[in-house]
Formats: C-alpha cells, sequence, structure tokens
C-alpha cells in the first residue's frame, strides 16, 4: 500500500494537504510549517515541535503510542525526528511532526478528524495483516521563486 501526502504552500501557521491511498483520494491533512531545506541537515533548519518532517517516503508500522496509549500508524526511520505518527487532530497546536487527517478543511483547521482517522487506519491494518508494506511518501509542493530569480541546477 502507498500512501501519499501531497503538501501545499505552508500558511498561516500550518501545512495542508491531501492524503491519497494507491493513487485514490483519501482526505486532507495538516502538518507544521515546512522549513526543510534541500541539502542541507535536519538540525539546521528543525525548530522542534513546529516543524514538518521532510520530504520523501517512509515506511508505516502500527504499534501502540505511549502518548495517545492505543495503536496508531508509525513512520519509521525519519531523519531528525522521533515518534512520528498520523492521528486526528485539528489544529498546529495538535502535532509535533505528526500528519493529522480530516475529512473536511478550513484555513488554518482540518475538521471530522476522529471520522477521517477512522475510515484510514483499518485500511492500513488490513494491508500489514496480509503482509503488504505499507509506505507513506510525502511531497512538497513545487519551489516558486521570485520572477527575478532563476532556479539553479
Amino acid at each position: 500500500m502507498l500512501l501519499e501526502v501531497r503538501r501545499e504552500p505552508s500558511a498561516n501557521g500550518c501545512t495542508l494537504g491531501s492524503l491519497y491511498v494507491d493513487g485514490a483520494f483519501e482526505c486532507f491533512t495538516l502538518e507544521d510549517v515546512i522549513r526543510e531545506v534541500p541539502g542541507e541537515p535536519v538540525t539546521a533548519w528543525k525548530i522542534p515541535g513546529a516543524t514538518a518532517i521532510p520530504s520523501g517516503t517512509y515506511q508505516v508500522t502500527v504499534n501502540l503510542s505511549n502518548r495517545f496509549q492505543k495503536l496508531l500508524p508509525q513512520l519509521l526511520d525519519v531523519p531528525g525526528f522521533a515518534g512520528v505518527r498520523i492521528h486526528s487532530g485539528n489544529c498546529a497546536a495538535d502535532t509535533e511532526g505528526c500528519i493529522l487527517v480530516g475529512r473536511r478543511r478550513g484555513v488554518t483547521t482540518i475538521l471530522e478528524s476522529r471520522l477521517a482517522f477512522q475510515a484510514l487506519f483499518p485500511k492500513i491494518q488490513a494491508a500489514i495483516s496480509r503482509g503488504e508494506p505499507v509506505q507513506i511518501r510525502i511531497l512538497n509542493p513545487p519551489l516558486v521563486l521570485p520572477p527575478n530569480q532563476v532556479a539553479r541546477a
């Protein structure tokens, strides 16, 4: 199973996006602000508790979250981050690098988060039970440069 988060540009202290399961739209996402600087180590740009994880592809497992005291999906081997989960929540204050899911969205919030999680989680669990690897690909929005700057190759 491939989960894919397509991020939009960060605005108003958060990053909204859309989550797809094997290419089909599943729900909306909310994360902290994208601060990633390609080619720079995470320690150079991370603000603890206020930074989205680096773009990339990560293995997903399901295990017990000590913080939430229930089974949740966890992203493994995220550079510079530990304990990154997919869970319910509504705004940037509800995430510390985790990916929040929701069925509806506002300007700085996602709504019907528990409903979105309740629909997504069984799909992840079923794939894992079948022995299918579950991965999540995080895609940053395209870099938009001011008109007077040219991208360097």
